[in-house]
């Protein structure tokens, strides 16, 4: 199982002429000062490698995307399509084939030098893409960006994997400035309609060209209308087109692909709240928590009772919270009644978590992501019980897989010695994991959650 450490240290990989630089802080401005650079170009003859002849590009006459700016301020972007510097958190919650489709998008607390071309050092932010199919992981993308100063923004490469029971079974769609190809821009500085660029322009490994098609749109936001939105026309490698849309302070906010439809329930801290957390959504989360301890121990009474006060509960609350996330808790009370009436611990004890993390999706508006990330990760680690009990050892090591991907985004705010007592723990329940001795994974998986719980914050 593959693992990515985030610490306060610099790795440096060399690789011919690349040099790539992990740092969690930099004393001084590590990257160059140079000029524009004209990006070289796949030729007719690489389309056609790569398959892609067919496929119908723009002229080059169209693109805005043909020369990579100056770079003086990278980290600082501030383009309002693209705002990543200032979007702690993002949640999705959309359907593919049918299924519920649950996506996280996380800033992380670290950046990465990218060098591309050789001499020209760019500093980048760091998101972590979390992607969950019917609440099991599929992907995780490690993205990179940076923006120039002319205000556009450029994606300086992903380290993708996908997951299948819990197990990385390709990482197709892995691209580095340097390594693979040039940096993509992700977004115009200023976008007009007719504006095409590729925020992927390396045929045979990730390929896709935008045009703008509108820059004055009005959409539905999680709390509200918001204008001057920007809808793309995005061209795949096969030749296939979707619709992409960007909505200020919000970035990418809608795509659907075929049988694909993420769009955005909620970012933080567009959709923040100040002021005091209501009250009631403490409550659901209370209750939440003490009808999966109830259903552990099949107390199903004592569960049917605790439902109701949820449902009481969020009848209360549900009135002017964003519509997706209304509609994700509507789906997992439902979830949380079938598991009980059916007497299923597995059905209901995820009922009960969904019903949680839901919870904890809306307070995203009132408290800080790490906190929100460290519920999740308990929340991941209560499933991981449910499917060890249920002898589900495809769950279990995708909830682990999880676990692993969550501890990166709160890790930070904790404590260093309740760090390693987490990572510890962890990685003893990794060895159960694998040889899937799912009693002992459940047992050193409670010992995870109260080490959890111990865990003291810095912020």
């Amino acid at each position: 199982m593959k693992r990515l450490w985030i610490l306060a240290s610099v790795v440096v990989l060399s690789v011919a002429a690349v040099t790539i630089i992990y740092a969690a802080r930099h004393e001084d401005d590590p990257t160059a000062r140079v000029g524009a650079v004209r990006i070289p170009q796949p030729t007719a003859a690489h389309l056609a490698a790569a398959g892609l002849d067919k496929v119908p590009v723009a002229p080059d006459a169209k693109r805005v995307d043909l020369v990579l700016p100056r770079f003086s301020h990278p980290t600082r972007i501030t383009n309002p399509l693209f705002p990543i510097s200032s979007l702690a958190s993002v949640v999705f919650d959309g359907k593919v084939e049918g299924k519920p489709f649950h996506t996280e998008t996380t800033l992380l607390p670290y950046t990465r030098i990218i060098e591309w071309p050789k001499g020209n050092r760019v500093e980048t932010l760091v998101s972590q893409y979390t992607a969950y199919e019917d609440g099991r992981i599929i992907e995780v993308a490690i993205d990179h960006y940076a923006q120039a100063d002319d205000g556009s923004v450029w994606y300086w490469g992903e380290d993708v994997q996908d997951y299948r029971d819990g197990l990385i079974f390709t990482r197709e769609g892995t691209w580095i400035a340097g390594k693979d190809g040039p940096p993509a821009m992700i977004m115009p500085g200023h976008p007009k309609v007719g504006d095409v660029f590729r925020p992927e322009n390396i045929p045979g490994v990730v390929f896709e060209e935008v045009e703008v098609t509108s820059v004055d749109r009005t959409v539905d936001g999680p709390t509200g209308p918001i204008a001057n939105a920007l809808v793309a026309r995005e061209l795949h490698d096969d030749g296939s087109y979707s619709d992409k849309i960007f909505a200020p302070g919000y970035g990418e906010f809608y795509s659907a692909h075929r049988d694909e439809i993420e769009p955005l329930a909620l970012a933080v801290p567009a959709n923040a709240v100040p002021g005091a957390e209501p009250a009631a959504l403490g409550a659901m989360g209370s209750a939440a928590d003490r009808a999966f301890d109830q259903i552990r121990s099949k107390d199903w009474p004592a569960a049917s009772k605790t439902l109701t006060a949820l449902n009481g509960t969020w009848t209360s609350l549900k009135s002017g919270q964003p519509p997706l996330l209304v509609r994700e808790m509507d789906r997992a009370l439902r979830v949380l009644d079938a598991g009980i009436a059916a007497r299923d611990q597995a059905r209901a004890g995820t009922g009960a978590i969904d019903v949680a993390r839901g919870a904890g999706d809306i307070a995203l508006r009132y408290r800080p992501p790490t906190a929100i990330d460290r519920l999740r990760f308990d929340l991941m680690s209560r499933q991981l019980l449910v499917d060890a009990t249920s002898g589900n050892a495809g769950g279990v090591a995708s909830d682990y897989a999880t676990l692993e991907w969550v501890r990166d985004r709160f890790a930070h705010s904790l404590d260093a010695v309740d760090v390693t007592a987490i990572d510890a723990s962890l990685l003893e329940l990794g060895s159960f994991v694998a040889d899937e001795n799912l009693h002992a994974a459940i047992t050193e998986t409670s010992h995870l959650r109260k080490v959890l719980a111990g865990a003291r914050s810095l912020r």
